[in-house]
């Protein structure tokens, strides 16, 4: 984790199934054909293999190549028919979200990297809204009859229960919570060290001369309502490594601010509260208003530090203090995983993902406590 400071059947079809719009007809009665795969691959002076791999991102093509080929699809006007591809290759490019949530920034952000990502490498992509009343089996049946694949965004125990209950035989890439040490989610699947961070998130504070710090959670993905999830993991081992024997945490009710407001107030009731880590931003703003009804400064009397990194962080008074999380990386990477599931000639690369960061703004202080 670093640490910041603020002052992407037709005897006509090829077997690739690509087929094109085409460009501008010629004159005369006779429109001009559309330009075939094979048509870009003569322009190129390359095979139409190598022009299906461009079309399709793949990484194994020269740059060179690739640029020669892009500029005969340009010049040709050249566009795949999803279709046709998929008819031919028995590639569906569709990809079906399973979340719970598409509203709260780490659920949204998420969405919007798996969204690029599809796009990118001409897939279309469909999010289902998971209940509580949900019967999850019928759910998943349901989402995966048109074939293509499935993500899971199991940031939650809705969504995780969710993603421990698709088939074997239906292809299916997750982002989740950081898995407790030892073990292996139940699929492919991508996750940031939040345990990691929040620990880094803590010890800062205690630097910073806090005697002890308070925690205000999330609802975990995994275990009873009473387990601890990675942030949480993460807050007490900085605790417990400095000697501290950890407060009892507060929240895991909900992600949202007035949680944070109500979990606040009664944080404000002790004077010997210094120090709050938040379980996302959210929460961090309904207790940054908490401390102010209380008429508890921040920083000055209280520090206070969220997660995530919301796009509000920046712009609340005092701007928060919180640890940056690339959630929009974590749906590039676990899109590149599933496409490695449904496409048998497509190896993902290296996860792109790198990690949290502290970002250090007005919330968080020193203490003369």
């Amino acid at each position: 984790m670093t640490v910041d400071t603020v002052a992407d059947h037709n005897r006509d079809m090829d077997v690739t199934g690509h087929t094109s719009l085409g460009g501008p007809s010629d004159p005369g009665p006779e429109p001009r054909k559309a330009a075939s795969i094979r048509d870009v691959a003569q322009a190129a002076g390359v095979s139409y293999q190598t022009v299906s791999r461009v079309i399709n991102s793949h990484p194994n093509v020269r740059e060179e190549t690739r640029k020669r080929v892009e500029a005969a699809i340009e010049t040709l006007g050249f566009r795949r028919n999803a279709t046709a591809f998929a008819l031919a290759s028995g590639v569906t490019r569709s990809v079906t979200v399973l979340t719970s949530n598409t509203t709260l920034y780490g659920y949204a952000a998420t969405l919007q990297g798996l969204e690029e990502a599809a796009r990118g490498a001409g897939y279309s992509l469909g999010v289902k809204l998971l209940t509580p009343e949900d019967d999850l089996d019928r759910t998943i049946s349901s989402a995966a009859a048109d074939g293509g694949g499935l993500m899971v965004i199991g940031f939650d125990r809705l969504a995780a229960s969710a993603l421990d209950r698709v088939p074997e035989n239906v292809p299916c890439a997750a982002v989740v919570e950081a898995p407790s040490h030892g073990r292996t989610p139940p699929r492919p699947a991508v996750w940031a060290d939040d345990r990691e961070a929040a620990r880094a998130a803590t010890a800062h504070l205690l630097e910073l001369g806090h005697r002890t710090v308070h925690y205000v959670a999330i609802p975990t993905s995994v275990g009873t309502r009473r387990s601890e999830g990675p942030r949480a993991q993460g807050w007490r081992a900085a605790l417990e490594a400095a000697g501290i024997t950890p407060p009892e945490p507060r929240g895991a009710k909900g992600w949202d601010a007035r949680v944070g407001y109500d979990e606040g107030r009664e944080l404000a009731r002790d004077p010997e509260v210094t120090a709050i880590l938040c379980g996302n931003d959210d929460l961090a703003l309904g207790v940054l208003r908490a401390l102010h009804h209380a008429g508890r400064s921040v920083p000055a009397d209280v520090s206070v530090i969220g997660f995530d990194d919301a796009p509000h962080a920046e712009f609340v008074t005092p701007s928060l203090t919180t640890v940056r999380m690339d959630f929009q990386g974590l749906g590039r990477d676990a899109f590149a995983l599933l496409r490695g599931r449904l496409e048998n000639d497509y190896r993902p690369p290296a996860p792109t993902f790198v990690g949290t960061a502290l970002i250090l703004r007005e919330s968080a202080g020193p203490t003369d406590a």
